[in-house]
């Protein structure tokens, strides 16, 4: 199951489950999450991890967030956003 992770990795922006500017690798290569802007500005449209391109993430049905909650964990990464 995707991990819904609460920040942006390289800004560390809030981007909450039902985030419409979340983003995720399409190769889902890792658990990786920024925000459209870093996607836009920072890495230029390419994930830095296998050079692959973004969707946005999906947002989980806050019905369903009981069952399946939303990470908490926060990852923060700026050292690694530059594009592949």
């Amino acid at each position: 199951m995707l991990e819904l992770r609460p920040n942006c990795e390289c800004c560390d922006r809030d981007l909450p489950f039902d985030s419409a500017d979340a983003r995720i690798c399409t190769f889902e290569c890792t658990f990786c999450t920024f925000c459209a802007d870093c996607v836009e500005t920072r890495l230029k449209g390419v994930c830095p991890n296998c050079g692959g391109g973004f969707a946005a993430r999906p947002i989980r049905p806050a019905h369903l967030l009981a069952k399946y909650p939303a990470s908490t964990a926060r990852v923060l990464k700026p050292e690694g956003c530059a594009a592949a």
